[in-house]
């Protein structure tokens, strides 16, 4: 076979294959689906997670949680990925059960990782067979504890353990502030007002330069520019400030939320005083305590008689 040959079909089996994935059926990689799943230890059948209140109820597990329907998108790792790769190619309605071995699950049971250390290491509250630590930044629990040395499994509580999962797709979700609503509840367990905006604001764009010759002298030349930024606004509340998983990887949440909801930026937004500031940080815009507060300030000066102006040259003189 000539190599023309070979090259013609390598195309048209790459053409056949391109057509394949665009003919795929069935829920894909990317898709927002609503889903109820029950997951069990395969050996003992204890319950490992469920988003059915009366399975939980039966457990008599989760007595402060709200149980419900949740929503992942297939391929982001929401959930194990046997489960993902379970569901692929599903439709809204269809059920499944797949066991996800424990390598994949919670890692294999490691010896090794069973370890004696000393007692005083333990506050003394948690010195008890059971109790559960944190030790250099490892969490375990204590198997036994005789005299001043405790016997410590860092091991985690399902290594080891198969587990099964029962899942059922409810629906495909479409709604955007739906999408983003469900993604920061998996990034931050937060219920969070959403909404979307098409924003125009001002941008300064290069200049190209029509001349094919580059003068490595001069200096680029900038205009500012009307764009649309189809922007994700998130009402900031005092548990989202707090919120450590938010503080320390916020960046990383907005980069998944762009990628994912395919907008140009986030602006998280909290209320002051009957007004509404911006609070930036992740695409978004940062604001003071201006606007009606600044307002609401020089009107009480006014209504006191005292010139603003005056004060600020007395600071100033006493800072000379």
């Amino acid at each position: 076979m000539s190599n023309e040959s070979e090259s013609e079909e390598t195309a048209q089996d790459a053409a056949e294959e391109t057509e394949e994935q665009a003919e795929a059926e069935g829920l894909q990689h990317g898709d927002f689906i609503e889903l109820d799943y029950t997951a069990r230890t395969v050996e003992g059948g204890d319950l490992v997670d469920t988003t059915d209140p009366e399975v939980a109820e039966e457990e008599g597990v989760g007595e402060d949680q709200e149980f419900g329907p949740r929503t992942i998108v297939l391929g982001e790792g929401h959930v194990f990925d046997a489960v993902e790769e379970d569901i692929v190619g599903s439709e809204v309605g269809d059920t499944g059960t797949v066991t996800v071995p424990a390598v994949d699950a919670f890692g294999e049971f490691d010896d090794e990782e069973v370890r004696t250390i000393s007692a005083d290491r333990i506050p003394e509250d948690d010195r008890y067979p059971g109790a559960h630590v944190d030790i250099d930044g490892e969490h375990g629990h204590i198997n036994t504890i005789i005299g001043g040395r405790a016997r410590v499994d860092f091991n985690h509580p399902l290594a080891g353990e198969d587990i099964e999962y029962d899942w059922e797709v409810l629906s495909e979700v479409e709604d955007r502030e739906q999408r983003a609503s469900a993604l920061l509840d998996v990034f931050l367990d937060m219920d969070l007002d959403v909404w979307f905006e098409t924003d125009t604001v001002e941008e300064e764009q290069l200049v190209e330069d029509d001349d094919d010759e580059e003068d490595e002298e001069s200096e680029p030349e900038y205009e500012t520019v009307e764009v649309e930024k189809e922007t994700l606004y998130i009402e900031a509340t005092p548990q989202l400030t707090m919120n450590q998983q938010w503080m320390m990887g916020k960046q990383q949440i907005a980069q998944q939320l762009t990628n994912l909801l395919d907008i140009d930026r986030i602006i998280v937004q909290e209320e002051l005083g009957g007004g509404m500031g911006m609070m930036g940080g992740m695409g978004g815009m940062m604001g003071g305590m201006g606007g009606a507060e600044g307002a609401e300030l020089e009107e009480a000066l006014e209504d006191e008689d005292i010139d603003a102006e005056e004060i600020v040259d007395e600071l100033e003189g006493a800072e000379e």
